[in-house]
């Protein structure tokens, strides 16, 4: 079954809070946009999503000699 004009698609519009904190930063929207409360896991995967990193990974640490 093909889809109508009339009918929603999926990709419209997302609240998936990964994919809009994603959208988020590359739309240049600061990261205190989050809309999610402070301490839920949606607020913990939007922030992910916007610094491209999972929150507990450490930082990539300098190269040395280069």
């Amino acid at each position: 079954m093909s889809e109508t004009r009339d009918e929603p698609r999926a990709d419209r519009t997302s609240t998936d809070p990964i994919a809009e904190g994603a959208r988020a930063r590359a739309q240049g929207r600061p990261k205190d946009a989050c809309p999610y409360p402070a301490d839920s896991p949606e607020r913990a995967a939007w922030l992910e999503a916007y610094d491209g990193t999972p929150a507990g990974r450490a930082p990539d640490l300098p190269m040395e000699g280069g």
